[in-house]
């Protein structure tokens, strides 16, 4: 959930494509499962379309590692058990296995 007029979801999508590794399949970093998996889910057309397109755009910056990101039409949705939302706001010293490729989004598509 966002507010687009704060953000576009373009913008939000460049900062996602960055921040986790979209290779791993069904992981990330040491943690592992199909609820670690790199997703998006789109509640419309329009943002089906953009999430492909970026996708397309950070696939090439990566070259020849393929994008196992899925991108499906939100179903039915569950927030996470409250010990684990904002979870490193809460515990900073904690785990986190989220880490990036090292590649930027093109900066000639921002």
């Amino acid at each position: 959930m966002f507010d687009t007029t704060q953000t576009s979801l373009a913008t939000i999508l460049r900062t996602f494509w960055e921040k986790h590794d979209p290779t791993q399949g069904m992981r990330q970093g040491n943690d592992i499962g199909t609820q670690y998996r790199s997703a998006i889910y789109t509640t419309n057309d329009e943002q089906a379309d953009i999430a492909k397109q970026t996708q397309q755009q950070y696939q090439q910056a990566l070259g020849d590692t393929g994008i196992t990101t899925e991108i499906a039409p939100l179903g039915e949705y569950y927030f996470a058990e409250v010990y684990h939302q904002q979870y490193l706001a809460k515990n900073p010293n904690g785990y986190c296995g989220i880490g990036g490729t090292g590649v930027c989004f093109p900066p000639e598509l921002n």
